[in-house]
Formats: structure tokens, C-alpha cells, sequence
């Protein structure tokens, strides 16, 4: 998810920086979503369009920590 980038810097943003732990939180809860509507074979109108939400949703969250550990 956030390759190039040294884990220690993101173990110490994590334990100071509360958005950044919400934003993992929620990206993580959106790719075990995401997984489960790539796992169908088939899917509804309804279900692409909220497949396409869980990725914009997802891209924005990870563009946000990208920011936030650039400041560190």
C-alpha cells in the first residue's frame, strides 16, 4: 500500500498522529470491501457503482497519509 516508504516512519506516524490511524483503519476496511466485490462473478448496477465509491474513497484516503507522512 505504501511501498518506498520506510516502516519505521509509518510505525511512528501511526502511534502519533490520529488521522493517519483512522485514514489506515478505513483503507484497510475498504480493501477487505473491495476484495469481496472483486470475489463475485457477476455484479449489479448497484454494486459496481459501489465498488467505484470503495476505490475513490480508498485512493483518496491513501493520497491523504502520502501528505502526512511527507511531513514527516
Amino acid at each position: 500500500m505504501l511501498d518506498g516508504i520506510d516502516t519505521a516512519v509509518i510505525e511512528q506516524v501511526k502511534r502519533d498522529n490520529a488521522e493517519f490511524r483512522g485514514l489506515l483503519e478505513a483503507h484497510q476496511q475498504y480493501e477487505a470491501q473491495l476484495a469481496a466485490y472483486n470475489d463475485l462473478r457477476f455484479m449489479t448496477s448497484e454494486q459496481e457503482i459501489e465498488r467505484k465509491r470503495l476505490q475513490k474513497l480508498k485512493l483518496q484516503g491513501k493520497d491523504r497519509m502520502l501528505t502526512i507522512l511527507q511531513q514527516y
